[in-house]
């Protein structure tokens, strides 16, 4: 069970567990803790067991074992209306009927605000998101972009401490997509609120969170900031989710201090950071990100330098990709930037390979 200091924090999942038919577990024994302000994503495929831990702390559904708490406070026995909890969903939710100063308008109404407050609270929210001239309008005279952004509006409008958002811009095209990204963590940093969101879109969840969760089979596989989850894998499924990955099968030979050599499955001797291997003899998969791969590099007498097969070189802009056949791998990606004397690589063509041993890791098998 991962460790994630389930006593403290605004939000708690204390040893919480999840079953829909009384035998099999969508949700495994979780600990988590999520701390006032902080913007933590739930990232995972489908089935991993993070929409119904959000479901459970929204209170759409009830947890089979444990407690949840926000601030400080049991809420498992607390209906939703009650938690004052703001939420956000990919397909808005919002009332066709109403204009847009309406849809914002109607959750105060439920808390029975007075109609100055109301509309002072619903002009400030729609200034937020550069919307304050939308008000009269309806949300089918709205772009997809702008409907996103009242709906996230309608969640703060009544300025809650948490607001949960489930997949809010999967409706989205790519380039605003990446724009609402940057938008709502803007806002959540600008009010100081704290945010659970849940996506299974990689990039979404390391450009916008101060930490992830990367759920698989009901479990947290990794709590890590963005930058560590990606440049530390703690195993070969957090390896492989995270971003590009390429993996080279073979068998420890030795390990002394944080560095390991690897006998892979050709014969071939490299040397890795051991993670998830503690002795000689046993399996692993060694994992190394594209962009710290070097094409025919000078790294020195000892480093340990693959022959690679060019099976592909593609040109993308920014970055030249190509796909090597390396150590029975047809499929090795090395990425490199665009530059001026960068030499095309023609398929057939053999190269050395090479990277620094803290930058390879030896994983779970």
């Amino acid at each position: 069970m991962l460790d994630t200091d389930s006593n403290d924090g605004f939000v708690v999942f204390d040893r919480v567990q999840k079953s829909y038919d009384g035998e099999n577990l969508v949700v495994k024994d979780l600990n988590l803790s999520i701390g006032k302000g902080e913007f933590l994503t739930m990232l995972g495929p489908s089935g991993s067991g993070k929409t119904t831990c959000l479901m459970m702390l929204a209170g759409f559904e009830t947890a089979t074992h444990g407690d949840i708490r926000l601030d400080g406070k049991p809420i498992n026995n607390i209906s939703p209306h009650k938690r004052g909890i703001g939420m956000v969903f990919q397909n808005y939710a919002l009332f066709p009927h109403m204009t847009i100063a309406e849809n914002l308008a109607f959750p105060l109404e439920v808390r029975k605000m007075g109609k100055s407050e109301r509309e002072e609270r619903v002009q400030r929210a729609l200034d937020l998101v550069q919307m304050g001239e939308f008000g009269g309008r309806r949300p089918a005279q709205l772009s997809g972009g702008q409907q996103q952004r009242v709906a996230l509006t309608r969640a703060l409008v009544f300025e809650p401490d948490l607001v949960l958002m489930d997949e809010p811009l999967g409706a989205l095209d790519k380039q605003l997509r990446e724009t609402m990204q940057f938008e709502i963590k803007r806002i959540a940093d600008d009010l100081g609120i704290t945010v659970v969101y849940v996506t299974h879109d990689q990039t979404e969840a390391l450009t916008m969170s101060d930490r992830v969760a990367v759920f698989e089979d009901g479990r947290i596989q990794q709590l890590a900031p963005p930058d560590e989850l990606y440049e530390a894998p703690r195993n070969s499924f957090v390896a492989q989710f995270i971003g590009e990955n390429n993996t080279l099968e073979g068998v420890v030979q030795d390990i002394k201090g944080d560095i390991c050599l690897v006998k892979l499955d050709d014969g071939s001797l490299i040397d890795a950071k051991p993670v998830n291997v503690t002795t000689a003899g046993e399996r692993t998969t060694v994992s190394i990100r594209p962009e710290r791969v070097e094409i025919n590099p000078e790294l020195g007498e000892d480093a340990h330098l693959l022959k690679a097969e060019v099976l592909e070189f593609i040109y993308m802009g920014d970055v030249f990709r190509t796909r090597l056949r390396v150590a029975g791998n047809d499929n090795f990606i090395v990425k490199t930037r665009n530059r001026a004397d960068q030499a095309r690589l023609e398929p057939g063509t053999t190269v050395n390979i090479g990277w620094l041993p803290q930058d390879c890791r030896a994983l779970d098998a």
